[in-house]
């Protein structure tokens, strides 16, 4: 049956292998959880459908073997009346019953057969559906973690790259500061060297002015300004 081969796969599927393919599981568990749930419903009615046939089946071969018995009796019956021509009728009937019981019985043995498989993918697909949804939260929530570590890692990463900036910027200024020293020190040198005499000057000049002043004060007392 197309059912059995397409859904073979299910008794041999591994979860615990199927979550860890997960690209994204945090997205990707939700949607074959859907995938999952899908595929059940479909494996349900075909399930059912199988189960109803073994049972179909059944129902003829056991109504087949009862005819059997029937006939057998009836041929049992005849011979003991004497009326062997009729225990010959009973007994071909018999016959031709167990030839057609065969048949169901074979047929019977594949649909029972076909109602195990149905029935263990159904209850495998059934378990895995279940492992799923317990697990989901907690595969959600460990998403959630990693991409939050993902987050501080990159934080993390960005303050390494801010230290190395801020190392550079101190380099940077340390080179500003001895060139600022430098140039001031340059400056001191190439300034003309002091004159001493030259800030004396300055001083007597002013005591000259002084003695000029009290010798025209002197002048003025004896024209009698």
């Amino acid at each position: 049956m197309a059912i059995l081969e397409r859904f073979n796969d299910i008794i041999k599927a591994n979860i615990n292998a199927l979550i860890d393919k997960m690209e994204n599981p945090s997205k990707m568990i939700d949607q074959y959880l859907r995938d999952m749930l899908e595929d059940l419903a479909e494996v349900k009615r075909s399930t059912a459908g199988v189960m109803a046939e073994e049972a179909r089946t059944k129902r003829l071969m056991e109504a087949n073997q009862a005819e059997v018995t029937k006939y057998a009796d009836y041929a049992k019956k005849a011979v003991l009346a004497g009326n062997d021509d009729d225990a010959r009728v009973f007994i071909t009937k018999k016959q031709e019953l167990e030839n057609i019981g065969a048949g169901l019985m074979t047929a019977y043995a594949a649909a029972h057969e076909n109602a195990v498989k149905m029935r263990q993918m159904h209850d495998k697909l059934a378990s895995d559906i279940e492992v799923l949804k317990n697990r989901r939260e907690m595969i959600k929530a460990k998403v959630a973690i990693a991409k939050t570590q993902e987050t501080i890692n990159e934080a993390t990463q960005s303050i390494n790259k801010t230290s190395g900036a801020m190392g550079d910027f101190k380099r940077m200024e340390d080179k500003a500061n001895k060139m600022l020293d430098e140039a001031n020190a340059m400056s001191e040198l190439n300034s003309e060297p002091i004159d001493k005499a030259k800030e004396l000057e300055q001083k007597y000049a002013e005591n000259s002015n002084a003695s000029v002043d009290d010798e025209l004060s002197q002048i003025k007392n004896e024209l009698g300004l």
